[in-house]
């Protein structure tokens, strides 16, 4: 099996200063990959490098067996859907005109676009009758983190990136989505790369998890292994989580 994401020996450095060094990983199709790590520990970082928002400094990434510095940036952005803690719609676009961005972008024909808008409004439990015209500000905290899935599913990716996807909400609302969202990865089977720093999340989320600290990639296991990890940083993560 040919591995969809790819970090051979891939770093990032401003000014001599490393964020990230030496990650190494393959991520397989399908997979959900959740990297866990304190603030500043580099999984943005390491996230932003798979859709090229940032490009190694030192190494190589490679998406779908091609390195992303050899892919054109807007066609690669545009086959990884993104969803970001603030979801980062468009105030001034109803939801429908959000979730509809890529494929419109994509020149999809106007009735394919609608109606794939509505599958996707459906998909994350909004019916699209009630909430397609819409505005943001006119939706709950919760409902504006199921348009950006939406959204991000819109135009069918192959990759899926979350970064803190649900940090905003409140914990009974954020665990709702959690999980309603762990199932809808394994019925669309996406491959996806999350980034928490919360470890209930990662357990909920991941496939596999892998553990940041300083910049480096210091496990990478099973989710149903990491409490095995011998590692002061991996305890203190289970330990918080008992």
């Amino acid at each position: 099996m040919t591995s969809i994401v790819e970090f051979r020996d891939a770093g990032y450095a401003i000014n001599g200063r490393a964020l990230v060094a030496n990650i190494s990983f393959n991520i397989e199709p399908g997979e959900t990959v959740v990297l866990l790590g304190r603030s500043g520990s580099g999984k943005t970082t390491t996230l932003k490098l798979i859709n090229r928002l940032l490009e190694p400094t030192s190494g190589e990434v490679f998406v779908e067996g091609k390195k992303t510095t050899d892919w054109d940036p807007i066609r690669l952005r545009r086959r990884i859907g993104y969803v970001i803690q603030e979801v980062g719609l468009f105030p001034h676009f109803s939801v429908e005109r959000n979730v509809a961005l890529v494929p419109s972008l994509e020149s999809w024909p106007q009735e394919k676009t609608a109606a794939r808008v509505h599958e996707m409004l459906s998909l994350v439990g909004l019916r699209p009758e009630l909430f397609a015209a819409r505005l943001p500000r006119e939706l709950s905290g919760g409902q504006r983190q199921r348009v950006g899935v939406a959204r991000a599913l819109a135009a069918d990716p192959s990759i899926l990136l979350l970064d803190e996807p649900f940090g905003a909400l409140d914990p009974v609302t954020r665990a709702e989505i959690q999980k309603e969202f762990r199932a809808l990865q394994r019925r669309l089977g996406k491959t996806t790369v999350c980034v928490t720093h919360d470890v209930r999340e990662a357990f909920i989320l991941g496939d596999r998890i892998g553990l940041m600290k300083d910049g480096a990639l210091v496990a990478l296991v099973a989710a149903d292994e990491f409490d095995k990890l011998d590692h002061p940083e991996a305890k203190a993560f289970v330990e918080s989580y008992a």
